[in-house]
């Protein structure tokens, strides 16, 4: 069947309008002959019936002095073409009226058909042998039987004209209303056609790889949704903004993951070059072995350093589960600051804690590692003598922790802050200066946050730089209701005198 039929979506609606014309066309026809027929009928009818009247009156006009077939003379007032029979067991008399007006006999044959109706029921159509189809009606008037009859040919012929013109005109209605259907298919259809265009258009564009940007789309006065077209062009418009974002994440993760491993690359060959040219001293030279190797050791500990922050960062990525279990991150940043005191005793530390514990339900290692890179991050990059102030508060409003680190150091480029977040970034792009950093503790810092659900943001200018770390979750420390209130206090450790 679907190979009989067009495959094509105007062809078939086209051939259903067609076929609904032309199926209307015949049944209007065949009721409008039906009709028509069955009132020439009733017509020619009543005329049979008043030519009977008329031949009956023959018969009753000389009471019992009536004559016998075949002396019975024709009744007048009859049209052309109108028979009349009269017959009796010994005798008949039959005739028809020409068209010029006299009377011709019938033969036996028409006589013998004639005679077969029968007498007291409806009008019949019957075939006349030598004259056609007739109208006849019969009746019995004392012992005389008497038909008489119409020809149908008019009827006959009028029927047939009509049929005629209804065929013609079907034929016109049906070709007229092909037509008219591929103009109205073809229109209605031309903003599907325009969908399709776009759909074709962005198939053939290089997806495979690279960034797409933006595509194509179905112009917006073809995109109301009151129309089956509108909707589908919505759809498709909707869809194609989907695969633009898709694709374009894919590209930009495409794009993240080549930077990092060139980068990573770069970190990596950095201590290896050095540990390769400390090997191929020592063989050189013995007498310097102890100098090299230590050297080998400071690189190694280096790049075991930056392959962990890897993996770490790899974890994260992967959306590896969190130990999550209260975490007191009042004795978390002292512990954190007290070792930077250690590490750094040239920088003023100072601490402003609340007199209550904030405890958070986090990941305490982790927690403790972004503390720490944002401890070392003002380190280094901030001179002997700076001050670093954390600081420490419970958001009640919003049930969260915000931990802030702040110095008076000389403040983050501010054409590097948009991106200090980021992997690799640092202020200084040297890779071989022993004080700086793999690129890696702010990008850690955030992932670890981030994976906690909280937040951490930087503002920063010459003098005055604070990082801002957010942590939801905030819950009561144990016994919290037996403590005492008290207004807080501040911890200043500094450089030993």
């Amino acid at each position: 069947m679907s190979r009989v039929l067009p495959t094509s979506l105007t062809a078939r609606v086209t051939l259903a309008v067609v076929l609904l014309m032309a199926t209307v066309s015949l049944v209007m026809s065949a009721l409008t002959t039906a009709a028509i027929s069955s009132y020439l009928t009733t017509q020619l009818d009543d005329k049979v019936g008043a030519s009977h009247s008329r031949a009956i009156g023959v018969l009753n006009k000389s009471g019992d002095d009536r004559p016998e077939p075949p002396d019975i003379d024709n009744p007048h007032g009859q049209d052309a073409g109108t028979i009349t029979l009269y017959q009796t067991d010994a005798a008949a008399s039959a005739n028809v009226i020409t068209s010029d007006g006299e009377l011709a006999g019938l033969s036996a044959q028409a006589i013998s058909a004639l005679a077969s109706v029968p007498t007291g029921g409806a009008n019949e159509t019957i075939d006349v042998p030598g004259l056609g189809q007739y109208r006849v009606h019969a009746s019995l008037i004392r012992g005389t039987t008497v038909i008489t009859g119409l020809p149908t040919k008019d009827i006959d012929d009028t029927v047939n004209s009509l049929i005629g013109w209804e065929v013609l005109f079907g034929c016109v209605g049906v070709v007229t209303a092909g037509g008219v259907a591929i103009i109205v298919v073809r229109r209605q259809l031309r903003p599907l056609r325009q969908v399709a265009q776009t759909a074709r258009e962005v198939a053939g564009l290089p997806l495979a790889t690279g960034e797409i940007g933006v595509t194509a789309r179905v112009p917006e006065a073809l995109t109301d949704e009151r129309t089956e077209v509108g909707q589908v062009a919505v759809a498709l418009n909707t869809l194609l903004g989907h695969m633009e974002n898709a694709l374009d994440a894919r590209h930009r993760s495409e794009q993240q993951v080549r930077q990092f491993v060139a980068d990573a690359s770069h970190e990596l060959r950095t201590p290896l070059t050095t540990i390769h040219g400390y090997a191929q001293l020592s063989l050189r030279s013995p007498e310097v072995l102890p100098l090299a190797m230590g050297k080998v050791m400071v690189e190694a500990t280096r790049m075991a350093s930056l392959v962990e922050d890897l993996l770490l960062l790899a974890r994260l990525d992967a959306g590896r589960p969190l130990d999550l279990r209260p975490v007191d991150l009042t004795r978390l940043a002292l512990d954190s600051v007290t070792d930077a005191r250690i590490v750094s005793p040239d920088h003023q530390w100072t601490l402003n804690l609340p007199a209550e514990p904030v405890v958070v339900t986090a990941d305490e290692q982790r927690l403790h590692h972004v503390v720490t890179n944002l401890l070392s991050n003002a380190r280094r990059h901030t001179p002997a003598g700076t001050s670093v102030t954390v600081g420490l508060r419970a958001d009640e409003e919003r049930h969260s922790a915000v931990l802030t680190i702040h110095d008076n150091g000389p403040g983050i480029p501010a054409d590097l802050q948009p991106n200090v977040f980021k992997r690799f970034t640092r202020a200084d792009t040297s890779r071989t200066r022993d004080s700086g950093g793999s690129g890696l503790g702010l990008s850690l810092a955030q992932s670890i946050t981030e994976a906690h659900g909280g937040a951490i943001t930087v503002t920063s200018r010459p003098g005055n730089t604070c990082f801002t770390l957010t942590l939801p979750g905030v819950t009561e420390p144990p016994g919290h209701h037996n403590r005492r209130s008290a207004r807080g206090a501040t911890l200043r450790v500094g450089r030993r005198r």
